[in-house]
């Protein structure tokens, strides 16, 4: 079974989405939360496999909570980030700050939930294009919070793996760069489960976001 907890500020919306949810046999709403500060405490009591985060809320917004609730490392539950605008922001920051992607809040119901999954078999959702397409559009105006530590920890991987990583932030899929380095999907595969490893990062969006922010991928590259 898996739990997830809806936070969003409009209680139609979440009331959408519990009957979305609770028509599906594996899935179960473990409980709801109407700002970042009750999303906070709600994923501390309930510990939820997935939080489904609203951005703009009063009191804490998505962003801050979706920080705070992934700064609890192994185990802390996943984020999916929910948003009126597919270009917002916010979702920038979000992503920074450890989602493990975003939905436009119109996603069909069965789309709503595939993504579900995905998150709690510890996947992102956020095609790595679509991810390039937010940076691109933003990286270059919002402030950076970039630590020297992240780009040192660059030094941990082989030429073969920062190679991969590049490609990574440049939105390539495994397939594409098994063919833009002349490798098979399956070698690809082993590079980047190893990049995410050595970086301590959770999934491909977050190495995406780090090739942005140590410079291994410029905007508009």
């Amino acid at each position: 079974m898996i739990r997830v907890l809806l936070v969003d500020d409009q209680p139609l919306l979440r009331k959408g989405f519990r009957m979305v949810l609770e028509s599906e046999g594996d899935l179960e709403v473990a409980g709801e939360a109407a700002d970042g500060v009750e999303a906070v405490a709600e994923a501390a009591r309930t510990r939820p496999d997935v939080v489904l985060m609203d951005i703009r809320m009063p009191n804490l917004d998505g962003v801050e909570a979706t920080r705070r609730i992934a700064a609890g490392g192994e185990g802390a539950p996943r984020v999916l980030i929910l948003t009126t605008f597919d270009l917002d922001e916010y979702v920038y920051e979000a992503l920074r700050a450890g989602a493990s992607g975003f939905l436009l809040k119109d996603v069909p119901p069965e789309d709503l939930v595939a993504a579900i999954r995905v998150v709690a078999a510890g996947d992102a959702v956020v095609a790595p294009n679509i991810t390039r397409r937010l940076l691109d559009r933003f990286a270059a105006s919002l402030p950076t919070n970039t630590q020297p530590d992240r780009e040192r920890a660059l030094d941990a991987l082989t030429e073969r793996e920062l190679e991969v990583l590049t490609l990574m932030g440049r939105g390539l899929s495994n397939g594409e760069i098994a063919a833009e380095l002349y490798l098979g999907e399956t070698t690809v595969k082993t590079h980047v489960g190893r990049v995410l490893m050595k970086l301590q990062l959770r999934d491909r969006v977050q190495a995406v976001v780090l090739a942005y922010e140590t410079g291994l991928v410029r905007p508009g590259t």
